[in-house]
């Protein structure tokens, strides 16, 4: 469950009670969580423990889907769906495999999200951007010139500017989705210590008996 306290319906702010009914209709959704796309919407109910946050977060998504912006959404959605991956949000990577559909991928491409360094199905400036993506991700924002300078090739100042603020804002929405294990991010952390057998001893340290070899 979510680290942190989710607001029932009754104790949401106006704006959070708006989007409220149109996500989950009459429903408390933490009576009766779940989305329409199978999500338990949790992210929703505990962003609206602090209704600044809430509504600073969701005019980031009208940002995004505004007619004002340059970006193709196609685009846009390389950004979002490659930044849930690289960050090992299963949350917001599920969700913009769907969106990319949505814009127009192909399941060969959306299947090749994970590997596109060696895929074949990306055109010069879809690889740029995927590139891209991973070194605002990956690599905190160190960026080669040749990956800039094939972006400077394709797109405009501006698109070049809504896609990194994009995608750094899904970057964002992945920690947080992890860090207060919301939505499919609700998981235990693999990194954990693996007992040795029973009856091995204290120490089961392999160098250790290698080194009296």
């Amino acid at each position: 469950m979510p680290r942190l306290r989710e607001v029932p319906k009754a104790e949401a702010h106006p704006f959070a009670q708006v989007i409220y009914k149109v996500l989950f209709g009459e429903r408390d959704p933490v009576k009766e969580p779940g989305t329409a796309t199978g999500t338990p919407g949790n992210w929703w109910t505990v962003y609206a423990g602090v209704p600044g946050v809430f509504d600073h977060a969701v005019a980031g998504f009208q940002f995004y889907r505004s007619p004002d912006r340059k970006i193709a959404p196609k685009l846009r959605e390389l950004g979002q769906i490659r930044a849930g991956y690289a960050r090992g949000s299963l949350f917001v990577y599920s969700q913009h495999c769907k969106a990319a559909r949505d814009a127009g991928f192909t399941e060969e491409q959306i299947k090749a999200i994970p590997h596109w360094q060696v895929a074949t199905c990306f055109n010069e400036v879809e690889r740029a951007l995927l590139a891209y993506t991973d070194a605002l991700v990956l690599q905190g924002g160190r960026v080669p010139d040749g990956v800039f300078e094939v972006l400077r090739k394709h797109l405009s100042e501006t698109e070049i500017l809504e896609f990194t603020y994009i995608t750094a804002l899904y970057d964002m929405h992945a920690v947080i989705s992890k860090a207060l294990r919301l939505e499919y991010d609700d998981v235990d952390d693999r990194m954990v210590e693996v007992p040795a057998p029973d009856g091995t001893g204290a120490s089961s340290d392999v160098m250790s008996m290698v080194d009296k070899t």
